[in-house]
């Protein structure tokens, strides 16, 4: 299998406080890989690493056999390889759906308006959204927001999507729609990163779980391994404690 990125001796501190220690993990094409642990143990430090939009301190970020972090790399290159989906959305709100979605088309890709606005209305389908191409994000629930936001991130097609906890600000019954939108697209072979604390969806859906606790990742194994047989106590403490609470 091939690598799409492979992160060695990564490191990151906020101040004097160290949020990655010497990390070391791979994503291969085609993988499906989520990173869980408990609040602040340096997992959307670590998606936010992996995108630079956090410059790590340390380490390499391998990408395409190179190291993406040496200066003479197009960082904005870079990124556009990647498809990011964040807790907030982040849509532009003066601007409607499909402009939404076309904009970093043009802007970054340089394509046509009439070829970006075909593959936005395409990835909008994808997620359901195509009756909404002319409402404003205000418009829209939680839900609709994030499906909107996955579809823009979609149309750039970049190589490998990341999601930082996609669904950690909807409602609870919002929840389950943009997660079959993501098990639909893990289904269809896409490279995806996500950090979650949905325990059934990285239970049922990744390749690999990676399991962080105060800033090392402290064990990764397929889901089998990690929800039913963990070896760290740690990970079993962990896993005890947010299982029970589902």
């Amino acid at each position: 299998m091939e690598n799409i990125i492979e992160i060695k001796h990564l490191s990151k501190s906020f101040g004097s406080h160290e949020v990655l220690k010497d990390i070391d993990f791979s994503v291969q094409k085609g993988e499906v890989v989520c990173i869980i642990g408990s609040s602040g143990s340096g997992k959307s430090t670590l998606l936010r690493c992996v995108n630079l939009l956090e410059k790590p301190d340390g380490g390499e970020i391998i990408y395409q056999g190179e190291n993406i972090l040496d200066d003479k790399h197009d960082v904005y290159t870079y990124r556009t390889h990647l498809g990011m989906v964040f807790q907030q959305f982040n849509l532009f709100n003066n601007l409607d759906v499909l402009s939404n979605c076309m904009v970093g088309q043009q802007k970054v890709l340089h394509r046509s308006e009439k070829e970006a606005s075909e593959t936005a209305i395409k990835y909008l389908k994808t997620v359901g959204m195509e009756d909404y191409i002319h409402a404003k994000p205000k418009q829209l629930s939680g839900g609709q927001k994030q499906r909107v936001a996955i579809a823009r991130a979609l149309s750039m097609e970049p190589d490998v999507m990341l999601f930082d906890e996609p669904t950690s600000a909807l409602d609870p019954e919002m929840v389950g729609d943009v997660l079959k939108i993501m098990k639909e697209l893990a289904e269809s072979g896409l490279t995806m990163l996500v950090v979650t604390h949905e325990m059934s969806f990285a239970k049922e859906v990744s390749d690999r779980v990676v399991f962080m606790d105060q800033g090392v990742i402290a064990e990764e194994g397929h889901p089998d391994q990690i929800f039913n047989t963990p070896t760290q106590e740690r990970t079993r403490e962990f896993l005890s404690r947010v299982l029970t609470k589902n």
